[in-house]
């Protein structure tokens, strides 16, 4: 087995490095740009480089120049090279997703080990040999186009998948033809956050789009005024039905589910990333029907499952914060096409019948395959999967190989199989087939990597934060690891919109591991590991007790020795990134690296930019004198200090990022640049034609862990030995 140590033999024995690489960034113009809010003033003064960068030729311009100034920095550190080379060796093996069965065929994705994307396989049966069925790296030669989302008409003639460019967030739907692999001349435009669901007669969908925005502000507009149409097969898209479209409520958004029966158009509607919904539904075996409501209210989770008929079942946190499973007759509720505007106006009581109690652990999912419910369960962020008859009775539980996590398990209700993909820090990605009728699990892929596991060891910790709770972390290194403060560690955190972080498996960690790394996860408050309950302690007037459970996650490493202040680097992407920019600017003594990717910087403008609005559930909105205050407070753009100390900090963004808009980044990197008050270096890297993450071709990924590394490997002292 190759891995670093052995890439280096005939080099020097060990690569030590004592002189400090300098970092010069360009200096960025300051201007004199002031808010008010509430009577208080906040400057901003980099207020410019919000603009896209797509059509700025300033914000361009300032663009290539940071990304000169990281690169030649990066271009220093001679171990760039041999990181590189052996992610790549680490990368190339054969990647499979979870099959799924649709029309009669089964589906699976897979990279043989470099491709730039996932190709999409399929086969009449588990013995016979995949065919090709999408290959997306034949759409673009640098490997930036995605396939995205794939739904199949239920007699499986026609398939819908959805094209992403450059990472954005906005899709193209298409349409082709099964049997010939013929695509359609159906193109379907400025669809996000949502996919197709067919009719059962196989001649359309319906789906939910936004207007087309104004030319040119694609990548920034606010997505608003949303709205369900009905696609016919071979119509141009503008033809297609208007459905559903609330007007008065244009910042509804919604997601449409034909139930398996055919009978019922279920129309979940959100406001924001809170799974608070209102539920519409609408019969379709009535060609005049509108749709009525079923919820009138968006003070509960009530995701939609499945059906019986007029039987509906629903995932509910109503009087349940760790949720539980519930049925409703819709034939009970009372006809309302209209619904309440009021936050104080009466609330429907509907008639619900519990299936499922909360149990002592959190839901995480439920779905309906064979008649049983499989729901899915975390115990302190590990996954449990339980099967239930549908009149509540426990069956028996999935057993899984170790500390790691599940996925897939989806199905239809006259399924008597369904799929799974396990893995963990120190195991590979195993997929399973699962037989409802013998409750056993059959291995059909397992990736073979280029490692040994048993050279690895995972472990669960609990730390306690600031005001006493406690805060699981899962723990991953080489074996034979030694507690003496020297451990070069690499600190990953998210904490919100009630998103659970569990322990899977990843070539990039791998390789920090491989290199003598220590890795570490943090569950922290603000995800859903836990139930609404841990979520909620982690949202608006809360936020902080985010910050301060990775705070005392990096201060309970570095008093148990796994590590030193100057070998603890910080990660997260996202939310994860404004958890990283909040904590480096509270505590900056406390690291020694910092990786903050697609953060949210400016907590008081990001809800005026694309879907920024949907994060005021979790976030709260300057425009509330309240919460402006907390945002205020830890803001990292606005709590950056003049001539304070800050660690080595490689911000990471994209120019097609239009979920969190890298202006984010651009504005907190430059004040960051212009207040550093020591030699400690500040960079940013922007990537082109990539967006937040999703769909970005391997060769892109490989080299930003590759920099991301070597940017480590430099800022923490790391030596990598022969």
């Amino acid at each position: 087995m190759k891995s670093f140590r052995y890439l280096m033999l005939g080099a020097v024995s060990a690569f030590i490095f004592t002189s400090q690489l300098q970092a010069e960034p360009p200096m960025t113009q300051r201007i004199d740009h002031v808010d008010e809010y509430f009577g208080t003033s906040v400057a901003d003064p980099y207020r410019w480089l919000e603009a896209d960068v797509r059509e700025d030729e300033k914000v361009a311009k300032w663009v290539e120049e940071e990304n000169r100034a990281t690169n030649d920095f990066l271009s220093q550190i001679p171990e760039r090279e041999m990181i590189r080379s052996r992610l790549t060796s680490l990368w190339n093996f054969a990647k499979f997703g979870t099959p799924f069965k649709a029309g009669g065929r089964y589906y699976f994705y897979k990279n043989s080990g470099l491709q730039n994307q996932a190709v999409l396989y399929t086969q009449k049966s588990l013995n016979d040999e995949p065919t090709v069925f999408i290959d997306p790296n034949q759409w673009s030669e640098d490997g930036t186009q995605a396939l995205s989302g794939i739904t199949f008409s239920e007699d499986g003639r026609y398939v819908a998948y959805a094209l992403q460019d450059g990472g954005s967030d906005w899709k193209i739907w298409k349409v082709m033809e099964v049997e010939s692999r013929k695509v359609l001349s159906d193109e379907l435009k400025w669809i996000k956050f949502n996919s197709p669901s067919w009719t059962p007669d196989g001649k359309g969908f319906f789906y939910a789009k936004f207007p087309e925005p104004t030319p040119g502000a694609e990548f920034q507009n606010l997505n608003v005024n949303q709205s369900i149409y009905y696609h016919q097969i071979g119509d141009d898209q503008s033809q297609d039905t208007l459905v559903f479209h609330r007007p008065d409520f244009p910042e509804w958004g919604y997601s449409c589910t034909v139930t398996e029966d055919g009978r019922y158009l279920v129309i979940t509607v959100h406001v924001g990333t809170d799974n608070k919904y209102r539920v519409f539904c609408r019969d379709l075996a009535n060609p005049y029907s509108a749709p009525v409501a079923l919820i009138n209210h968006f003070d509960n989770e009530y995701a939609f499952i499945g059906n019986d008929g007029p039987i509906f079942y629903f995932q509910t946190d109503l009087d349940a914060p760790r949720k539980r499973v519930v049925k409703v007759d819709i034939r009970e509720v009372p006809v309302k096409i209209d619904l309440p505007a009021e936050k104080d106006a009466p609330r429907d009581q509907l008639p619900l019948h519990e299936i499922i109690p909360q149990g002592k652990d959190a839901i995480e999912s439920v779905s309906l395959i064979g008649n049983l419910f499989f729901v899915e369960t975390l115990k302190d962020a590990k996954t449990q999967v339980t099967l239930y008859k549908k009149d509540g009775e426990l069956l028996r539980t999935i057993e899984f190989p170790g500390i790691g996590s599940a996925t897939g398990f989806n199905g239809s209700q006259s399924d008597t199989e369904t799929f799974y993909t396990f893995s963990s820090y120190n195991m590979p990605p195993s997929s399973f087939r699962y037989d409802l009728f013998t409750g056993k699990s059959e291995l059909i892929q397992q990736a073979n990597v280029d490692f040994n596991a048993d050279d690895y060891e995972v472990k669960q910790v609990f730390c306690e934060s600031k005001d006493g709770t406690k805060v699981p972390m899962f723990i991953a290194h080489k074996k034979g690891l030694k507690l003496d403060g020297n451990n070069p560690t690499l600190l990953y955190g998210y904490g919100g919109f009630g998103i659970s972080l569990t322990p899977s498996f990843s070539t990039g960690r791998l390789a920090w591991m491989e290199m003598g790394g220590v890795f570490v996860l943090a569950n922290l408050r603000g995800g859903g590991e836990y139930g609404d309950e841990w979520h909620r302690a982690g949202t608006k007037l809360n936020k902080q007790n985010v910050f301060d459970d990775f705070i005392a996650a990096a201060e309970w490493l570095i008093e148990n020795k796994y590590t030193q202040p100057k070998r603890l680097a910080i990660q997260g992407g996202s939310n994860g990134g404004l958890l990283v920019g909040a904590c480096l600017t509270q505590r900056p003594e406390l690291y020694g690296a910092a990786l903050p990717a697609v953060g949210v910087m400016d907590m008081l403008r990001f809800q005026r930019f694309t879907a920024g609005r949907y994060w005021v559930d979790d976030y709260g909105s300057s425009d509330n004198e309240e919460e402006f205050k907390a945002l205020l407070a830890y803001s990292p753009y606005h709590n950056i200090k003049e001539g304070t100390c800050y660690p080595a900090t490689m911000v990471l963004t994209a120019d097609t990022d239009d979920r969190v808009v890298p202006g984010h980044s651009f504005k907190f990197a430059a004040e960051l640049q212009h207040a550093q008050g020591c030699d400690n270096p500040v960079l940013i890297r922007i990537e082109t034609r990539a967006g937040h993450g999703a769909g970005t071709p391997t060769a892109k990924v490989i080299e930003e862990l590759t920099d991301q590394f070597s940017f480590l490997v430099k800022t923490l002292g790391m030596t990598l030995q022969t």
